[in-house]
């Protein structure tokens, strides 16, 4: 039987996400972007909780395509709380349509989304050596480094907590646990890119 991380033997919603996405480095514009709505609509609730609506809010976003997102309109955000498969918080959907304008000018300066956040790990992973959920931090220095400099360009629910699972989320670090089946595995595809052998 494979050694999975424990946090994610609770349900298959997150078995599937454990074993797929979760620490995989991430370098598409479209992929950060959803997860970065998808982190700010988690803030104070369970992950779970969102990954169980992320099809509803693939639907309810137009699948995230930034720039569509940016030019949502005040009668877009009334419909968006008016829909019952996502989270109804007026907060966290106004916000997604400033972090959307804030991510195409972070695009312009930048070129691409993905080049200005890989600059923070220096364009390699992090890779820890975890044993133990209780060794996991909520945050770190770089996502607070990360969160600041993220709100000092317009977007908001970046606080540092938020940061740090996004960093999980699309593979800026790489927080399986040692003894989990995923750790190898990623660590693996992390040195074949790095050593130009990349799909």
């Amino acid at each position: 039987m494979l050694k999975r991380c424990p946090w994610c033997l609770a349900d298959p919603h997150y078995i599937a996400y454990h074993d797929v996405e979760w620490g995989v480095p991430v370098y598409d514009d479209a992929t950060m972007f959803e997860f970065l709505v998808l982190e700010g609509a988690q803030a104070g609730l369970s992950w779970l909780t969102i990954l169980k609506r992320r099809q509803d809010y693939r639907e309810a976003y137009d699948f995230f395509k930034v720039d569509q997102v940016a030019l949502y309109s005040p009668d877009k955000v009334k419909e968006l709380l008016a829909n019952n498969k996502i989270i109804r918080n007026r907060r966290k959907i106004e916000a997604s349509v400033l972090n959307a304008q804030a991510f195409l000018r972070v695009r312009d300066e930048f070129g691409t989304f993905q080049d200005y956040i890989w600059d923070f790990v220096g364009g390699k992973p992090i890779i820890n050596a975890w044993h133990s959920l209780n060794q996991l931090p909520a945050q770190t220095d770089l996502s607070r480094r990360m969160s600041k400099d993220l709100s000092k360009r317009g977007f908001k629910f970046v606080g540092p907590v938020i940061c740090y699972s996004f960093m999980q989320a699309i593979g800026l670090v790489n927080d399986h646990l040692v003894d989990c089946f995923r750790y190898a595995e990623i660590n693996d595809r992390i040195i074949s890119r790095q050593s130009g052998n990349a799909e």
